[in-house]
């Protein structure tokens, strides 16, 4: 028996597994919405592998597979490539730098842009208001809901840029930091943590000397994602979607005809069981 076809047999699955292991952890480490695809890492972690068995290889010799030397390379290779990778990803999403906030906001309102003055603090009141939250939180959903779009916390409904200052000052620590944190928390108790990871959350500036202002990008869900917020006492739990330039809750009747509409079976429910939106 050929001992190198029994060797390559065991780590083809063993490569995989090893690089599937690594890209959740860094997923886990980043975030979902800062980082690449499970399968896309997935590769990453792969092609890190075989740097390693070269870097082996080129070190050692003639190196054999399952040596101490061989595996460490491999391993280290796999988690290095793909941590530099990650990194590089999640510092290139989080500073917005590939976002034209100034051409987004010059674009006005529209079914997939929607521009809000606070997050959760109540301009004509005065004060800190649940009900600001929920409106972002219907927002996010909506696009989730349809064909994606990007919401901008700090700006008026003219586009123009006011600054996330009043939403801050009702934060202990008031940074861009803590704003994120709170908005993801606040969008898992409405929306569920797996919606909550889903949008992407970056902070930026349409221009030189003008206010920063939240830029959450939603693309459409995989799966429907429903609404809960309190009512009289209770909860209750609603479809949200893009009519136009607005978000409007469905009945019952129409979320059952939207949801199967929207999310029809696809090859990819067979081959990743679960549907795709359309």
């Amino acid at each position: 028996m050929d001992t190198s076809l029994v060797d390559l047999a065991i780590a083809l699955p063993v490569v995989l597994a090893l690089a599937g292991l690594i890209a959740l952890l860094l997923r886990r480490v980043f975030g979902p919405a800062r980082s690449l695809s499970m399968p896309t890492m997935t590769v990453i972690g792969v092609l890190g592998v075989s740097v390693g068995l070269l870097l082996s290889a080129w070190v050692g010799g003639a190196a054999r597979l399952w040596v101490p030397t061989t595996i460490l390379f491999s391993v280290g290779a796999s988690l290095g490539l793909s941590a530099v990778i990650a990194a590089a990803v999640a510092a290139a999403r989080r500073d917005g730098g590939d976002i034209d906030v100034a051409a987004l906001l010059r674009a006005r309102e529209s079914d997939r842009v929607e521009f809000k003055e606070t997050a959760r603090w109540n301009v004509r009141e005065s004060r800190k208001d649940a009900r600001m939250e929920i409106a972002v939180a219907k927002s996010v959903a909506a696009f989730l809901n349809s064909r994606g779009g990007t919401l901008v916390i700090g700006a008026d409904d003219t586009g123009a840029a006011i600054g996330l200052e009043r939403d801050m000052a009702t934060m202990r620590t008031p940074d861009h930091d803590r704003f994120e944190l709170w908005l993801r928390d606040m969008l898992s108790t409405a929306l569920g943590r797996n919606a909550a990871a889903q949008p992407r959350i970056v902070f930026a500036s349409p221009g030189d000397g003008t206010p920063t202002v939240c830029v959450v990008v939603c693309r459409p869900a995989p799966r429907p994602v429903y609404l809960t917020q309190p009512k009289d006492g209770g909860s209750i739990t609603d479809l949200w979607v893009r009519v136009g330039n607005s978000s409007r809750a469905l009945g019952v009747d129409e979320a059952v005809e939207y949801v199967a509409r929207h999310w029809r079976p696809s090859p990819s429910t067979l081959v990743l069981g679960r549907p795709s939106a359309r």
